[in-house]
């Protein structure tokens, strides 16, 4: 008898340290999935940010042939050099600013053929094009990273854990139709 409830404590305490390292286990692995998501979306911030230093040196070089224009988009820019970026929202809202002002940029381009034929500008918009790529990798990577986390948030028993401890679905990157339509426009070469 003595035996069989040693037997049925051990069983009982072996079930409850299972439970509770499985706890600490599934609150890690979402406390590790946050903080790449965090991650994720800074790395987006600090590539927004080279991308719009790009779009400045390319207006900046606009500015000998197209100086009103060119003023006015540097001022552009400037405002939004450095803005924090805090979530999916901010990441798009800066995405639809960036084809805004690269569309004026190529329109001031095709308006003055000799600044369509100065190296400097040429130059300037493939280190464009280049950001733009890590901008692209970087939020394919945020949005792989939302998914695993969403997942693990969404799931039972997971989700158990993570609605005790606060922790949310996330907000993905989107492309918007403006966006989808005008950006392969803007990069091709003339």
């Amino acid at each position: 008898m003595v035996i069989e409830i040693l037997i049925s404590f051990g069983v009982i305490a072996a079930i409850i340290v299972a439970i509770v390292m499985w706890y600490v286990k599934t609150q890690n692995e979402l406390v590790n999935l946050d903080e790449k998501c965090k991650n994720a979306l800074s790395q987006i911030a600090v590539q927004l940010n080279s991308r719009w230093d790009a779009l400045l040196a390319l207006a900046q070089s606009a500015s000998a042939y197209a100086a009103h224009e060119s003023e006015t988009l540097i001022k552009t820019i400037r405002g939004r050099q450095g803005v924090a970026v805090k979530s999916a929202a901010d990441v798009n809202e800066q995405q639809e600013a960036y084809v805004d002002v690269l569309s004026r940029l190529m329109a001031v381009k095709e308006a003055y053929p000799e600044l369509r034929a100065s190296g400097l500008f040429e130059k300037t918009m493939d280190s464009i094009n280049e950001y733009e790529e890590k901008v692209r990798m970087a939020r394919m990577i945020f949005n792989d990273t939302v998914t695993r986390m969403n997942r693990y948030v969404r799931q039972w028993p997971s989700s158990i854990v993570a609605e005790r401890k606060g922790f949310k679905v996330q907000e993905y990157l989107v492309a918007d139709d403006k966006q989808k339509k005008d950006m392969p426009n803007l990069f091709v070469q003339q």
